[in-house]
């Protein structure tokens, strides 16, 4: 016996909206019967942090340290994808399979949200005893016991074993009837990268990080030679009265909402502007290294404990920048004028395929900054041609440190141009509004006895029962995604190095 899930054209990755379509190939080498088979399509973000010990109460967490028990973790796992599609049999009634291939089609769509913020949907899971005979599905008791929070499905993480991981699956469970026969069980990974938000409309503005400065007096050092060509043994810093420390403000700029896009190049600015005037060439303030990095801060949480992750990509990386760029040609420009650095450096570096999109689900959530470095020089080594004298005007260097916080980084998947239309974003339509508080009459006709309804189909907006929940059932964007394929265009992204590799992940205590 053999079980293989075969996707049909997989990509790179997946996205929302997009088809999952595949088979169920089953291999059998004798006649057996079967009962059911279940496909199913699940996303689980999982974490997992280590207890304190009782007397430490200055340490509000602790990372697992290597080799340790599993005793005083506490795991959190939230399912937030979960569908289920019986391929076979039809009526439920298990029949014998002859030997050979079998073959059983599924095919699923990726939704826009998660699943586990959704209660009605997850106490429905309470009462499914099983799909036919003897299977059983996803008890929800422990998902109704989480914090959750309604949130677009997050992307596929890595990284950070025996702490964080977030991953998708399609698994395949296929039902034998019989006391001591066990079920056949096979499962495949698929990457996952969300669409992007509706992003705001382009404008003028740009957000910043400056930083004013001024060199000090420049200081001159005199080497006598002797006769014989040896060096005397003293020399004097001296400061040169005819010279104006230079004064400076270097500002980082990118445009405003701050968003940045995966695998495409940063939209930054370099601006160096004068605050004081100059009156010599000698005054020129060069630019002489530069590093960009992009700093991912991973909030991850399990009940009460919190911990951060701190995880760097360098952008840019020019420790010597050669020739040195000079900040201003022309000494004579007059104070406030501005010298915008070339983005030759960093204009075609694009953020590695290896950087997730900004997220939050339940229990994990990425944000994101840029920390640029630069180090500028007043003037150059210029050694004097005396040979008796060896004048030489020593440069200053400092280095200055630039922060550019709440950054958001979009996957560069565009939802469907028909979505953002039907939500109001673009466009004069306008979005879906909440219903209002129910009139005294329709609290009256709620109060009257109904048949129940289905917990995976909660009420939609605008109708009388859809009033009696705080946070509106879902949705006009879920339904307006069912009737649409998914995007098109796509960067390359490489979040999880191998989807289908075990789980780091300690096991869930029952």
């Amino acid at each position: 016996m053999s079980i293989r899930i075969a996707l049909d054209n997989p990509p790179e990755f997946y996205t929302n909206l997009d088809f999952i379509s595949g088979r169920v190939i089953l291999l059998l080498h004798r006649p057996e019967t079967i009962g059911n088979v279940i496909v199913k399509l699940e996303g689980e973000s999982h974490t997992a942090l280590t207890l304190p010990p009782p007397g430490d109460r200055d340490d509000y967490y602790r990372h697992r340290p290597p080799g340790s028990g599993i005793g005083n973790v506490v795991t959190e796992n939230h399912k937030i994808l979960y569908r289920v599609f019986q391929v076979y049999p039809d009526d439920g009634a298990g029949l014998m399979l002859q030997p050979g291939q079998h073959e059983f089609k599924f095919n699923f769509k990726m939704p826009l949200n998660n699943i586990c913020h959704d209660e009605k949907a997850m106490g429905g899971l309470l009462g499914l005893g099983g799909l036919g005979s003897g299977f059983r599905t996803m008890d929800g008791t422990k998902q109704l016991m989480l914090q959750h929070i309604k949130a677009t499905l997050p992307p596929s993480l890595t990284g950070f074993p025996q702490e964080a991981e977030i991953r998708y699956y399609i698994k395949v469970t296929i039902q034998r009837p019989g006391f001591f026969k066990e079920n056949w069980r096979h499962q495949v990974g698929f990457k996952f990268l969300p669409v992007e938000p509706p992003r705001p409309p382009k404008t003028s503005q740009e957000a910043f990080a400056r930083r004013p400065f001024t060199f000090k007096p420049r200081a001159i050092t005199h080497q006598r030679k002797s006769f014989f060509g040896g060096r005397s043994s003293t020399a004097s810093p001296l400061e040169d009265p005819s010279q104006t420390p230079p004064s400076i403000e270097m500002s980082a700029r990118i445009p405003f909402p701050t968003i940045i896009t995966c695998n495409e190049p940063l939209p930054l600015r370099l601006i160096a502007r004068r605050l004081l005037p100059t009156t010599s060439r000698d005054q020129q303030v060069y630019l002489t290294a530069l590093e960009v990095i992009l700093v991912g801060y991973t909030h991850v949480r399990v009940q009460n404990l919190m911990n951060t992750e701190r995880t760097t990509w360098v952008i840019v990386s020019a420790p010597q920048i050669s020739p040195p760029i000079a900040l201003f040609e022309n000494h004579t420009d007059p104070v406030d004028a501005e010298f915008e650095v070339p983005s030759t450096l960093w204009k075609d570096r694009r953020l590695p395929n290896t950087v997730a999109p900004s997220f939050r689900t339940c229990n994990l959530a990425r944000r994101y900054e840029i920390e640029i470095t630069i180090t500028l020089s007043w003037g150059l080594s210029t050694p004097s041609t005396n040979p008796f004298l060896n004048h030489k005007q020593l440069p200053q260097t400092i280095t200055l440190p630039l922060k550019l916080s709440k950054v958001d980084v979009f996957s560069g998947i565009s939802p469907p141009r028909e979505l953002l239309n039907a939500l109001g974003t673009t466009g004069p339509t306008r979005p879906p509004q909440l219903p209002q508080r129910p009139t005294p009459q329709q609290q009256q006709q709620m109060q009257r006895p109904t048949a129940p309804a289905d917990p995976l189909y909660p009420p939609q907006l605008g109708t009388v029962s859809a009033a009696m929940y705080d946070d509106a059932p879902p949705s006009y964007d879920e339904a307006m995604a069912d009737q649409l394929a998914g995007p098109s265009a796509r960067p390359a992204y490489s979040g999880v190095t191998a989807e289908n590799s075990p789980s780091t992940m300690p096991p869930e205590k029952s």
